[in-house]
């Protein structure tokens, strides 16, 4: 596939690789020359191909010079010569892991996935059942990432290519060069486009917007998003906005003014809802607006500012006032939840009471805010911080002390009965417990509490500084521990103990045959 071929297995065949692409090249070539609306650039989509194939091919023939260079044999697989070379089966999961100088070079293959990782420069991942790759160089600068035809390759989040089928089976490839050149070719013609900002082009789905034209930005651009079309001229000065019973314009900042009807449209169920009407208006922003809102449904309100001096909403379930907005003092009445609010000067002295919501903050100093769902305290903030989140199934709370320095956060399955527990202290560890049970202990994590659940940083980065590891399966009962890098390791897999220390000059294994010592890798006794 893709010209895929393993060293040593099939040596040689990559070599047919660039003929057959320049021949694939030349066909597509003669066939994009009879398509109208065909830039001069339409042929890049089989330049990004070529490119992302080679890349592919140069990754997966890496991965097996490494893995016949440095993947020990069978004879030295027994060698547990710590800091230098240690081989071990994995604690969480099936699988078996390689690891050579320390935290520097390691090779892991499990049930889902291979690979190997140089720390800290680059990690390769590729799945053992399933078409999925991962590489990261000096992450996150360069990464690539595959998962069965589609496919995206970044570098700095400024130089990218990505490509692969749509919802409806269309092949795609695109090309960005942020934010200067972007460039789409799709089956579907009508998904073709090209831009070279800020002179001419248009782009689709595309930073925010369905659809995106401009000539000379800011001059003019054109964008559509949900049906409704916005003519911008001397962007953001003056624009026309049509579309759905929508009629708006605006001179920013002096005025504007927008009016939309009541109408039906499809919702993504592909059943018929009403959409509201509004009356929208400004003049100067931001000081002055005088909007209604909710017209033609149960909850009609209007909105009106003069900043800062007065400001107020209005509508059968909410009602809010301010003088002074928005530092000043707010009284709301929200009928819809059932509380009353009061804040002096808001946000940072709020009281509020009622079934829906009970709130005590006179920030920074404490607060204590609780709905039927959501509750938050804080004292001495951001000394301490706590909260809270139910919606069943999910039963979440988190407790942090100057942001990140300490963190405890579980997550519960209130219907299966399980929880996630996770505790950082930063830089010193970092702990989690599965839902399934299995934990891990981790000393020393500068990034890690700053950026939880980064599958990439803890495979590329965390070896580097972890100076003790600790791994519990209470599922199959093993464990495994490792000091400095498996200069000393203690291991345990189904009926056998393993410790070993001091690059393998020491070795104690315990299992149903016995005891076994290794000194000085003087063979095991009894």
């Amino acid at each position: 596939m893709h010209c895929r071929h393993w060293v040593g297995r099939n040596r040689g065949k990559n070599l047919n690789c660039q003929t057959r692409y320049k021949l694939e090249y030349e066909s597509q070539t003669k066939l994009a020359e009879k398509m109208p609306n065909t830039l001069l650039l339409a042929d890049l989509s089989h330049y990004d191909n070529v490119i992302v194939k080679c890349f592919k091919s140069f990754l997966l023939s890496s991965f097996t010079l490494f893995s016949l260079l440095f993947l020990p044999s069978s004879a030295a697989a027994d060698l547990d010569a710590g800091f230098f070379q240690d081989r071990f089966s994995l604690t969480l999961r099936p699988g078996e892991r390689s690891e050579w100088l320390g935290p520097l070079l390691s090779f892991e293959t499990n049930d889902l996935q291979q690979g190997f990782t140089l720390t800290p420069l680059f990690s390769w991942r590729s799945g053992t059942s399933t078409e999925t790759a991962e590489f990261d160089l000096a992450y996150p600068i360069l990464t690539y990432d595959a998962s069965g035809p589609e496919y995206r390759f970044q570098f700095f989040q400024l130089f990218a290519i990505a490509g692969g089928k749509n919802q409806q089976d269309d092949e795609k490839s695109r090309f960005t060069l942020f934010p200067f050149f972007f460039w789409q070719r799709s089956e579907n013609p009508a998904e073709n486009y090209t831009a070279l900002f800020p002179f001419y082009g248009g782009l689709q789905n595309r930073l925010f917007r369905d659809e995106l034209f401009f000539i000379l930005f800011p001059l003019y651009i054109q964008s559509e998003k949900r049906g409704v079309t916005t003519d911008n001229y001397l962007f953001p000065i003056f624009h026309k906005r049509h579309g759905y019973g929508l009629k708006g314009w605006q001179a920013w900042p002096i005025i504007g003014r927008e009016v939309k009807e009541v109408t039906t449209i499809t919702n993504r169920f592909g059943d018929l809802e009403k959409s509201l009407g509004h009356e929208k208006f400004f003049g100067p922003w931001p000081i002055y607006f005088n909007n209604r809102i909710g017209i033609g449904g149960t909850n009609e309100g209007t909105q009106f500012l003069i900043l800062p001096f007065y400001a107020s909403q209005k509508a059968p379930s909410r009602e809010s006032t301010s003088y002074g907005w928005p530092i000043g003092l707010t009284r709301t009445l929200d009928r819809e939840k059932g509380y009353r609010e009061t804040g002096a000067p808001w946000p940072l002295v709020v009281f509020a009471d009622g079934p829906g919501k009970k709130t005590r903050r006179v920030w920074p100093l404490f607060g204590k805010a609780k709905t039927p769902i959501l509750q938050s305290d804080f004292y001495a903030w951001p000394i301490y911080k706590y909260n809270r989140a139910t919606s069943s199934p999910l039963d979440r709370e988190r407790t942090r002390i100057l942001f990140f320095l300490y963190s405890d956060l579980i997550e519960r399955n209130t219907v299966k009965n399980t929880a996630l527990h996770r505790r950082d202290f930063w830089p010193l560890f970092t702990w989690r417990s599965e839902h399934d049970g299995n934990s891990r202990l981790q000393i020393l994590a500068p990034l890690e509490p700053v950026l939880p659940n980064n599958k990439t940083i803890e495979r590329t980065y965390s070896p580097l500084w972890s100076i003790w590891r600790s791994e519990n399966n209470p599922r199959t009962g093993d464990n495994s521990h490792s000091l400095l890098w498996n200069l000393y390791r203690k291991e345990k897999h189904g009926a056998e103990t393993k410790h070993s220390a001091l690059f393998g000059l020491f070795r104690l294994r315990k299992n149903a045959e016995g005891t076994h010592l290794r000194i000085f890798y003087l063979g095991d006794s009894r």
